[in-house]
């Protein structure tokens, strides 16, 4: 007898989320949250991109830095990324 008790209080919540959606929809100034929040989204999906972007580039300047190396004759050395040294500049001592 559970059972239908429990779909009556989904039943009321999922009623009760519909409501507050349409209500969102019918607020005033709604229409400029939601563009604020859309183009929040595409910046950071602008952003995710851009920075797969620099991890690539990375590799291709380490590598970059392996051949010139090589080329001028000097013993392999590894060379701290920029990010690498951002994140040791970060850290207090205390």
């Amino acid at each position: 007898m559970a059972r239908p008790r429990q779909k009556n209080i989904v039943e009321r919540l999922t009623d009760a989320g519909e409501e507050a959606i349409q209500r969102l929809g019918t607020a005033p100034g709604a229409d400029r949250v939601l563009g604020a929040i859309n183009s929040v989204r595409e910046r950071v999906d602008e952003l995710q991109k851009r920075v797969r972007g620099l991890e690539a580039l990375e590799k291709r300047v380490a590598a970059l830095e392996r051949r010139l190396d090589k080329v001028e004759g000097k013993p392999a050395t590894r060379r701290k990324s920029a990010s690498a040294k951002r994140s040791t500049a970060r850290k207090t001592t205390g």
